[in-house]
């Protein structure tokens, strides 16, 4: 996994740093694969708390490697057999952060296109630099964005925006990202902000902030009435629990909170 994706860990934090540098971190099957993997690591390190998804090099994600394809079966790769729960492996590369239980913040520089942007689209929290380019790249090749970029992206973006730029894969820019929803901070110094981010986030109540993010997840989906139940279950599971009191006492006490597994909450 190495040779394609690294993952640094300290102070409950994880930085994935896709690292295929030469090919400005191009999406190859072993790239996919290893961008997955490190997802299922993350998922069950216990000591994880916030996830920091970045490119290394000069690029976030140049999109799908097209050397990846052979051209003896003409492009045609078998995408409809679901291989990792709702998605197969090349949705999975991208929902496996929307599916992780802790937030992931994604730090996006220069090129994020087709596969790359839907690699962004998974994380819950996006910076990303004004000069980045970004493109809905697919129609280029002649075929649709199919790497979980339809689910991503319409909970946050205009539908009209999506289609003009599903449609002509024209190429816009990180102010226009965070303009049209596909990002939510434009800066100068994106994995400055997303460290910063993060170890905010890794010092409050990791039990509050999984069942926070499951419930983001989910309400899309559910009628209001099904929402405003779950918020009052996800709720009962948390007060009064050691992670809950810990969060209160830390913070009147005007200290770090010493918290314990967020899966004893789950």
């Amino acid at each position: 996994m190495e040779d394609r994706v690294i993952i640094k860990k300290e102070a409950h934090i994880a930085e994935v740093i896709l690292n295929r540098t030469d090919k400005l971190n191009a999406l190859d099957e072993a790239m996919i694969e290893a961008i997955i993997a490190a997802g299922e690591e993350i998922q069950n390190d216990e000591e994880i708390r916030v996830v920091i998804l970045r490119g290394e090099g000069r690029a976030f994600c140049a999109g799908i490697d097209l050397s990846n394809f052979d051209p003896s079966s003409n492009g045609v790769q078998n995408v409809v057999e679901r291989t990792h729960g709702v998605a197969n492996k090349w949705q999975q590369c991208a929902w496996v952060w929307r599916d992780l239980d802790v937030p992931v913040i994604a730090a996006v520089h220069g090129i994020c296109f087709g596969g790359g942007l839907n690699v962004m689209s998974g994380a819950d929290i996006k910076y990303i630099t004004p000069d980045a380019r970004l493109s809905i790249l697919e129609m280029k090749w002649g075929i649709i964005p199919d790497m979980a970029g339809s689910q991503l992206w319409r909970h946050n973006v205009r539908e009209d925006i999506i289609r003009e730029l599903t449609y002509t894969h024209r190429e816009f820019s990180g102010s226009q990202a965070v303009e049209y929803g596909f990002a939510t901070h434009v800066t100068e110094n994106p994995l400055e902000d997303a460290r910063s981010l993060a170890k905010e986030i890794a010092g409050k109540n990791p039990s509050a902030i999984v069942k926070s993010k499951k419930m983001f997840n989910q309400a899309p989906y559910l009628s209001v009435a099904d929402g405003l139940k779950m918020e009052s279950v996800e709720q009962e599971v948390i007060l009064g629990k050691h992670n809950q009191l810990e969060a209160v006492f830390s913070s009147i006490q005007k200290r770090d909170g010493k918290f314990k597994n967020y899966r004893e909450h789950k």
